[in-house]
């Protein structure tokens, strides 16, 4: 009897990943179907989300625009989904600030719906943040694998024990970037 190959789905937290990559000075030049494959190895990809929001037009066009033709690239991959959340906008002591909402939210209830849909074997949460540890230890209770993809600069040494698996992509930067 043949083996069954294992499903993959990729859970890329977008403003983590952006802010690590800028830091890095590696923002723009990610060629996420690189990443994508170099986190897959030989397992079957189901899919691919990537949760972010849209930039604030009236702040810079050009800036959102830039954002709005990266987000048409990434949807353009092969099972890669492109989920639009808020972007919340405050100011505080005359400085505005700007804040990603309803990522996280997104990004878990996805995670856990797929898990109870069994769509996937092995999950990948591409992020550095530990709030998604407890719906990580839900998931695992069902029998999933999940790996933690981060970099070294944004990575919760917390979120990184909880998963089965981790990848610091600081080691593979040179295989996912042009």
């Amino acid at each position: 009897m043949e083996k069954k190959q294992e499903r993959v789905v990729i859970f890329i937290d977008g403003s983590n990943f952006y802010h690590s990559t800028k830091k890095l000075k590696i923002v723009n030049k990610v060629n996420f179907q690189k990443l994508i494959n170099e986190l897959i190895g030989d397992r079957k990809l189901v899919k691919v989300f990537y949760y972010n929001a849209p930039l604030d037009i009236s702040a810079n066009p050009k800036i959102y625009w830039n954002q709005q033709k990266f987000f048409n690239v990434l949807r353009k991959i092969p099972k890669f989904k492109v989920i639009i959340c808020k972007l919340r906008k405050t100011k505080r002591k005359g400085e505005i600030k700007y804040e990603v909402k309803g990522d996280d939210t997104h990004l878990v209830s996805d995670f856990v719906g797929e898990a109870y849909e069994n769509f996937y074997d092995t999950a990948i949460i591409v992020s550095g943040d530990e709030d998604f540890i407890s719906p990580i230890k839900r998931v695992k209770k069902l029998g999933k694998k999940i790996e933690n993809a981060y970099f070294s600069l944004s990575s919760s040494y917390n979120l990184r024990n909880a998963c089965d698996y981790s990848i610091k992509l600081n080691n593979i930067i040179n295989k996912i970037i042009d």
